[in-house]
């Protein structure tokens, strides 16, 4: 059973940038895609950004240009640096592999707000 831990959700101006980490434990981290989820209260998670074992990425339209997802496999991590941030982008964020694991970290909190 994996452990995903996610850090580095911040308070932040729009404009701004923040760096959010995965640290994976628990499975296999360089045999699995990762995929970065963000949920706004009351909705669903919706996918963000997912990087292929071979490190190939893809985002959603709305991140494209802004996000970038990367992984360090030595690190058994996953990073999603965000910049230019808007208000909308505001949400929890998570982190799980593909397939999904069936138990999900507790998230990292990402406010953009002035």
């Amino acid at each position: 059973q994996a452990q995903l831990v996610e850090s580095g959700g911040d308070l932040v101006q729009p404009g701004g940038s923040l760096r959010l980490s995965c640290a994976v434990s628990g499975s296999i981290f360089r045999n699995y895609a990762w995929t970065w989820y963000r949920q706004v209260s009351g909705n669903e998670r919706g996918m963000v950004a997912t990087i292929t074992r071979g490190g190939k990425a893809d985002y959603t339209d709305s991140v494209k240009g802004r996000f970038t997802i990367s992984r360090d496999n030595a690190k058994s991590t996953v990073y999603l640096q965000m910049n230019s941030l808007k208000p909308e982008d505001t949400a929890v964020y998570y982190c799980n592999r593909i397939p999904q694991c069936n138990s999900w970290g507790q998230g990292t909190r990402v406010t953009v707000s002035s």
